[in-house]
C-alpha cells in the first residue's frame, strides 16, 4: 500500500513539473514575442492581430472566422495541389507535404488542464472575492474608487467600443516595449521625474 503512494506521488510530480515547464515555456515566447527578440515572428503576430480586430471592427465575428479559415483553406489546398503536380511532373515520392505537421502531436495532456483550471479557479475566487467586498461596500475608501472608475469608464464606452478599445490595446502591447527599448533613458528619466513630484505632492 505504501509502495503504490510513493510510487504515485513522483509520477504526479513529474507531471505537475511538466505542466509548470511548459506554462514557463509560454509565457517566456510570449515575452520574447513582445519584446520583439524575433522582429520577423512579433510583426506577422503583430500584423495578423491587428488585421483581426479590425475585421471584426469592420464585419461580424462569424464573416470575420469564415474568411480567415478559407483563406486558409485556400492557400494549403493550393499548396498541396501544386506540390502533387510537382512530384507527378518531376516522378519524385516526397509525399504529403504537410506529412511534418500531421505527424506531430498537439493533443493537450489531463494535467495541463487541470493545472490551468487550478490556477484559473485561484483567479476566479480572488475576482469574485474583490467583487463581493467593493460592490458590499466592506471598505468605503475602496468602493469610491470603483465608483469612480466606472464612471470614467461610462465616458470611455461613450467615445469607444469594446472592439476599437482591444485595437488601442494590441497596438500599445506591441508597440510599448519596442519604444521603451529604444527610448529606455529619456523614458525613465520621465518616469523618475512623475515618481518624485507625486511623492511630493503626497508629503505636502
Amino acid at each position: 500500500m505504501a509502495d503504490s503512494t510513493s510510487s504515485s506521488c513522483p509520477d504526479s510530480r513529474t507531471s505537475s513539473n511538466n505542466s509548470s515547464s511548459l506554462l514557463r515555456e509560454l509565457t517566456l515566447s510570449a515575452l520574447q514575442l513582445v519584446q520583439w527578440k524575433e522582429p520577423k515572428k512579433t510583426a506577422v503576430v503583430f500584423g495578423l492581430s491587428l488585421l483581426v480586430l479590425v475585421s471584426v471592427a469592420t464585419l461580424s465575428v462569424i464573416s470575420v472566422v469564415s474568411y480567415l479559415l478559407l483563406t486558409c483553406l485556400c492557400v494549403t489546398i493550393t499548396f498541396r495541389v501544386y506540390k502533387s503536380v510537382i512530384q507527378a511532373v518531376q516522378k519524385s515520392d516526397e509525399g504529403h507535404p504537410f506529412r511534418s505537421l500531421l505527424d506531430r502531436d498537439i493533443s493537450v495532456s489531463s494535467e495541463s488542464v487541470r493545472l490551468l483550471a487550478d490556477q484559473f479557479l485561484v483567479h476566479l475566487n480572488w475576482f469574485s472575492g474583490q467583487t463581493r467586498r467593493l460592490l458590499l461596500v466592506e471598505d468605503l475608501v475602496d468602493s469610491l474608487k470603483l465608483a469612480a472608475v466606472m464612471w470614467v469608464m461610462t465616458y470611455t464606452g461613450a467615445i469607444f467600443n469594446g472592439v476599437t478599445i482591444l485595437i488601442l490595446a494590441d497596438i500599445i502591447f506591441f508597440t510599448t516595449p519596442l519604444i521603451y527599448r529604444k527610448k529606455k533613458t529619456q523614458i525613465d528619466q520621465f518616469l523618475e521625474l512623475i515618481r518624485s513630484r507625486a511623492e511630493e505632492t503626497i508629503h505636502k
